[in-house]
């Protein structure tokens, strides 16, 4: 089965192609200024694709609606447009591609691919936030969690690579990129993970501030004046790694902290105090863990923070070696012989995990 694989993102429209194999048949990134597309150029761009049999769209919102993927048809379209107001500034640039893509390809098969459906199997005593239960119930206020394609691969293929069965596994997933989260997968299922019920939550990010305390948010509201309009993109766009230090580059960071720079080193200090701590958190939610993760741009590509992070992380049994990590490229294990704890480097490959959905869910996998 050929899959078309659709991610739209906020300044381009992703399109890209797998075979029966896996492989990359096809590509196309079209630029979507403000996460639209033109359907002028995405039209010869899905022409020179050649015939697909299905499309699977990555979909950052499903809500308590979708815990798993859904064939999209009109009534699945209007609940996804429904639930714009959890992701206001994700879910329509996903939907207007959705709309191109099915325009483009009438009668090819569309399903919808969710973030959050993988966190779905997360407890209610990880999934419930102590806030009145009428706040609760009227507004489906919950942690949903995000990144949930990436963690549900990057377990998988963890697996693989150990030649272990997932359900004997309790693993930790990093996904760190301009967006970060951990997610605690054990025996295959999200059991926590760090974003809540928006992707602010949990780790410092590039210019998204993680966790702070929402005392501090209502101080500046009602003290300040800062209306939430003002509050909203500073804690998206102005704050993380950002705010820190003027630049949301990690190798920028890195490299300025090499120089003695003070602020870079107490921005590193920060991030690299969060990712432990929160990975320490995702360990206690199993009861331990068996393997850990790096995945996204940071954590593939950066040494650095994978050994600064498991520096911390010796009482739980993670151990880097150095030549492994530093010293080879690709999906690996960079962890000595014989630890307790299994450290990979995986490439994020969203791709791979919804083109695994869509076939599983009509019935090609």
């Amino acid at each position: 089965m050929r899959v078309l694989i659709v991610n739209a993102g906020s300044s381009s429209l992703k399109l890209r192609v797998l075979d029966a194999d896996d492989r990359v048949s096809g590509s196309a990134d079209l630029p979507a200024p403000r996460g639209h597309a033109d359907e002028s150029a995405a039209g010869p761009a899905l022409t020179s694709f050649g015939p697909v049999d299905a499309v699977g769209h990555r979909i950052v919102h499903g809500g308590q609606l979708y815990s798993a993927p859904v064939l999209v048809d009109a009534s699945v379209r209007a609940r996804l447009q429904a639930l714009t107001d959890l992701a206001p500034l994700h879910q329509p640039k996903s939907l207007a591609a959705l709309d191109i893509v099915s325009a483009a390809l009438p009668g090819v098969p569309a399903v919808a691919c969710f973030d959050t459906a993988f966190h779905a199997s997360i407890p209610p005593e990880a999934a419930t936030y102590a806030l009145p239960a009428e706040w609760r119930e009227r507004w489906d206020l919950r942690k949903y969690g995000f990144h949930g394609l990436s963690h549900a691969y990057a377990s998988r293929r963890a697996a693989e690579l150990l030649g272990r069965p997932i359900e004997d596994l309790r693993i930790v997933t990093c996904h760190l990129g301009a967006g970060a989260s951990l997610a605690a997968v054990r025996a295959g299922h999200s059991v926590d993970t760090t974003m809540g019920f928006t992707p602010l939550d949990g780790l410092v990010m590039a210019t998204r501030s993680g966790s702070v305390d929402p005392g501090l948010v209502l101080w500046l509201e009602e003290h300040v004046g800062l209306p939430p309009a003002e509050l909203a993109a500073a804690l998206e766009h102005r704050s993380g790694l950002l705010g820190l230090t003027g630049t949301a580059d990690m190798r920028a960071i890195l490299g300025r902290v090499e120089s003695g720079d003070e602020a870079a080193t107490i921005a590193l200090g920060v991030y690299v105090h969060r990712l432990r701590g929160d990975i320490a958190r995702m360990a206690a939610a199993m009861g331990g863990v068996d393997v850990l993760v790096f995945t996204g741009g940071v954590g593939e590509n950066s040494p650095d923070i994978r050994e600064r992070a498991a520096d911390g992380l010796a009482f739980l049994g993670v151990a880097i070696d150095r030549d492994a990590d530093r010293g080879t490229t690709g999906d690996r294990v960079v962890s000595p012989p014989g630890s307790a704890v299994s450290s990979l480097v995986v490439a994020a490959r969203e791709d791979l995990q919804i083109a695994h959905e869509v076939r599983t869910l009509l019935g090609a996998a």
